[in-house]
């Protein structure tokens, strides 16, 4: 095998496999930091050896069984340094443990220890992108727009908070799950957002591991709760935004716009079972979540086949019901993108301009006056957003399309 294909193949088994590696020595050693350092040492000992000795059968079990083992060596040199012999009896004990909760899933378990509310909610969001999706520290910083230092120092001192706290490595019981999902729709969200568009300049612009992750465990706290309105809201939202991937990025790794994609290569299935999530929830007549109506917005986008039958005074009316219960900036910014196709881009452009105060550091906000400008023949202005939108974008088929947008300009 050559070092680029063992290089290759490493990187795919770290996408797959980062996760579970991570939950079964965290369900094993009970210590967060442990098994992150082991399951990190594990692949490195990966990159040095399996281009020379191949990659192995079962990846995830050799990665795993390496992790152990440097797991067990640190055990035992801590308990050597400081006496520590009730956690070096754990290196000895190879009795499974009982599965706790309704779902006996090391992956649920652990994001639900990440997500614990005793953490702030950035501090779960990025804990859950090392520890469950993987990211680097970097490739995190840069979605908190911190330096990569002080990334670090928050999530060290999440796990030892978690250690300290004992704060338990399980899914909640029955009766404390309806307090603790909502945060953990929360970050599930965060997460499917970071692949759906990740934030990186080095990554892959779409990383479907990690949408692929978000959607899995959605399933599974579905499974947890199906009356929950808001756990099926997100599941549906996901399924109808990741229906769309194929098609979101050309074969050139440039971003294609909703009204540019070629929508017979949306993913069929992935739209039914949205749309019936959809159908559902309007059927038990229950006021609906902001999960709940950002979906039933993907439903309206999705139930055409032609961009221009789109049904734009319905998709305006749900932001009016959406903005009551969430009224943030980003909501506005994306209702006033809607109002373009009903009163047309200078009713639009007011609105946008009155958000510059809480979104001039927002990417999103300078492409969308940019289009707006270009679309009121207003070049030199819309180059100059344009130019905005590109200096803060981070996502490289992103940047690309709003490149290729602000060249086109006369």
């Amino acid at each position: 095998m050559s070092a680029v294909d063992a290089q290759q193949a490493i990187i795919q088994v770290h996408h797959e496999e980062w996760a579970r590696v991570v939950a079964a020595l965290t369900r094993r050693f009970g210590d967060l930091d442990i098994a992150e350092e082991a399951a990190a040492e594990a692949f490195a000992i990966a990159v040095e050896r399996w281009p020379a000795d191949g990659v192995p059968p079962n990846p995830g079990a050799w990665l795993t069984t390496t992790a152990n083992r440097k797991a067990i060596d640190r055990i035992r040199r801590e308990s050597k340094r400081d006496d520590k012999h009730k956690e070096a009896q754990i290196v000895y004990d190879d009795d499974p443990p009982e599965p706790l909760g309704a779902i006996d899933d090391d992956r649920l378990r652990l994001i639900f220890t990440c997500c614990h509310p005793a953490l702030s909610l950035e501090t779960r969001v990025a804990l859950t992108l090392r520890m469950v999706g993987g990211l680097t520290m970097p490739e995190i910083a840069r979605a908190f727009l911190v330096q990569e230092s002080a990334m670090g120092q928050r999530i060290t001192r999440a796990k030892a908070k978690i250690k300290a706290a004992r704060i338990p490595y399980r899914v909640p019981s029955a009766e404390d799950l309806p307090t603790r999902v909502s945060g953990v729709l929360s970050v599930l969200f965060l997460v499917f957002n970071e692949g759906y568009l990740a934030t990186g300049p080095d990554t892959d612009p779409v990383r479907h591991e990690l949408t692929a992750e978000a959607i899995r465990l959605t399933r599974l706290i579905r499974a947890l709760m199906p009356e929950d309105g808001e756990v099926a809201g997100l599941l549906a939202l996901m399924l109808l935004t990741e229906a769309r991937r194929t098609a979101r990025v050309s074969a050139s790794g440039e971003l294609v716009p909703l009204d540019e994609q070629d929508r017979g290569a949306w993913d069929a299935a992935l739209i039914a079972e949205g749309h019936q999530l959809v159908r559902e929830r309007l059927a038990a007549g229950v006021p609906p979540g902001r999960y709940q109506i950002l979906a039933a917005i993907n439903a309206v986008h999705t139930s055409v086949r032609d961009i221009r039958d789109t049904d734009w005074s319905q998709i305006v009316a749900l932001y009016d019901q959406l903005i009551r219960i969430d009224p943030s900036p980003i909501v506005a910014l994306n209702r006033a993108i809607a109002v373009a196709e009903l009163d047309g881009p200078e009713v639009s452009l007011a609105a946008v301009d009155r958000l510059n105060d809480k979104l001039a550091g927002y990417h999103a906000y300078h492409a969308t006056r940019a289009d707006l400008l270009r679309r009121l023949c207003r070049s030199e202005e819309a180059r100059a957003a344009y130019d905005k939108a590109i200096e803060l974008a981070g996502n490289t088929a992103e940047t690309a399309h709003l490149t290729r947008r602000r060249d086109q300009l006369r």
